[in-house]
């Protein structure tokens, strides 16, 4: 049955008859205790919980008495047992289930709160001055904190979501008792769900905490797991290891080539983030329309061109850079045809991705064994970035969307041609390492610096990329990944023949370079959105 089904065909609320309360941490645990007493609801506990309850004048039935067995095992086993599990994880809706819970007189628990031994706060104890053990005896009693039963039970609740609900962490405390106050016990499949995802992480969590501390000088660990990752022939360099952790196979087919190595899967990377914003509506009415074809070398964009055909665009991204090209990753958004193909086939290069190939382009391109061809299935939708350094990792949300506004602020308003070339011109700077300055015209781009320590160097190298591939700039525009601090860049720009300049503003000299635009009658548009990329 799919997943929505699944869910669709439960979605009745669930009243809480019964709950079992194991918890290491018992604060704030008081006024939870008290609305399930008040709500008239079983509650069986173990151990320490079961006292502080009972010092509560709460009634309470021992877990014992479902099992039959004490507590054993110096507390290694007592919640270990059927008639705990089979409470949890019955289906309330089988009548298999139903029939066998009856029959072991196993009671339905409709509510687990069960939290973890503290395990990391246990290893930053032994580690600390005041620990007054040794290292075996550190090591017996951090053993000891890795719990057993307790994510057991909290898995099993959260397997169960659709009829318990789970809490696994004593920061949940609060809102479950206000939860039980306002809705009188009952929960909602929505809400069991949510607890459930919660429960899954802190088990995850405390499984890695676990494995880092048997395995302390593996690499960084993350709430995700991928079973079978793929072991690269190097890394960046060949005195590197490298492995990937992910799944190709629901992005691209690989089509021919040899394995695809470290680099291969970073410049892919970065080509399959460029090539997925377009075709990209424009809020303004621009519409990014025609085949894209791109050329990345070390993930930043070489060449890239919109043209009416594949060939078309290709001969125009190759004409921006024919010499960084050599050995690059060609990415394109429409079917490569033998047209194009017979040009592609003219120079070397590591990798060709695009979403389709007729079968007489794909003849050709084979010709050459090591040739790496991917054919898109769909793009990556990722919404969030990693990065290692300094012992940790950095997270951020993906860099998304073009620009946040449209203001123009320069002499004139620019021309419709301008405006196209101004959208694409932002796009590929984007996608170039910061300080990058990215030269446009007729959404071809005719120059491009990246990775420089000034703007100014930038725009340098963008204008003498130019000169040695032969463009006319006069009517190009120019884009930069983040602000203008002086007016040197668009005067220099402007010298060379640029009419127009995109940049998402925000330094204290902007009017610098606004009214130098002004000055020289040239548009400016200013979007509020930085691009920089390190």
């Amino acid at each position: 049955m799919p997943w929505h089904a699944y869910l669709n065909f439960h979605t009745m609320n669930k009243k809480i008859q019964s709950a079992l309360i194991s918890v290491f941490y018992k604060e704030g645990l008081e006024p939870v205790v008290q609305q399930l007493h008040e709500l008239g609801i079983t509650i069986y506990s173990t151990g320490g919980t079961q006292s502080f309850i009972e010092k509560l004048d709460i009634p309470v039935v021992p877990v014992e008495n479902l099992t039959s067995y004490p507590s054993i095992l110096g507390g290694r086993v007592k919640t270990l047992h059927p008639s705990v599990f089979g409470g949890i994880l019955g289906r309330r809706d089988n009548e298999t289930d139903v029939k066998e819970m009856q029959q072991y007189k196993i009671p339905e628990l409709d509510l687990v709160i069960v939290d973890l031994y503290p395990f990391e706060e246990t290893v930053a104890i032994t580690l600390s001055p005041s620990f007054a053990g040794d290292e075996e005896e550190a090591g017996k009693t951090i053993i000891e904190k890795i719990d057993i039963g307790g994510p057991s039970m909290i898995r099993g609740a959260a397997k169960n979501f659709k009829d318990v609900l789970v809490i696994a962490a004593k920061k949940d405390y609060l809102g479950l008792a206000q939860l039980l106050q306002d809705q009188k016990g009952e929960t909602t499949l929505e809400q069991r769900k949510t607890y459930a995802a919660k429960a899954f992480e802190i088990v995850a969590h405390y499984d890695v905490a676990i494995a880092k501390y048997f395995n302390p000088s593996n690499a960084q660990y993350f709430l995700s797991s991928v079973t079978n990752p793929k072991a690269m022939r190097y890394g960046e360099n060949p005195h590197q290891s490298g492995v990937f952790y992910g799944h190709t196979s629901e992005l691209f087919d690989q089509l021919n080539g040899k394995e695809l190595s470290y680099n291969n899967l970073v410049d892919a990377d970065a080509a399959i983030q460029l090539i997925n914003e377009f075709p990209l509506p424009i809020s303004n009415g621009i519409v990014m329309e025609g085949v894209v074809f791109a050329i990345i070398k070390h993930t930043n964009v070489c060449g890239i061109a919109a043209g009416p055909t594949v060939k078309e665009a290709w001969d125009a991204a190759l004409a921006g850079d024919n010499e960084s090209a050599f050995g690059g990753v060609l990415v394109c958004n429409s079917t490569i045809d033998k047209n194009t193909a017979d040009a592609i086939n003219e120079i070397f290069f590591e990798v060709l991705i695009a979403p389709a190939f007729d079968e007489n382009a794909l003849d050709v391109l084979k010709s050459k064994k090591n040739r790496i061809l991917l054919q898109l299935k769909k793009s990556p939708h990722n919404k969030e970035q990693y990065k290692s350094l300094l012992n940790g990792v950095l997270l951020q949300q993906t860099d998304e969307g073009n620009y946040a506004e449209w203001k123009e602020t320069g002499a004139r308003p620019a021309t419709n041609a301008e405006n196209a070339d101004l959208v694409f011109a932002n796009l590929v700077c984007k996608h170039l390492k910061s300080n990058a300055i990215a030269l446009v015209k007729n959404k071809q781009l005719i120059g491009k610096g990246c990775g420089q320590t000034s703007r100014i160097d930038a725009l340098r190298h963008a204008l003498e990329k130019a000169k040695q591939f032969n463009f006319d700039l006069t009517g190009a525009v120019m884009a930069s990944d983040a602000f203008f601090p002086f007016n040197d860049c668009v005067q220099l720009g402007h010298e060379a023949g640029i009419t127009a300049f995109i940049q998402p503003g925000g330094s204290i000299r902007d009017k610098d370079s606004i009214e130098y635009c002004k000055q020289h009658n040239l548009a400016m548009v200013i979007t509020g959105m930085r691009h920089f990329r390190h």
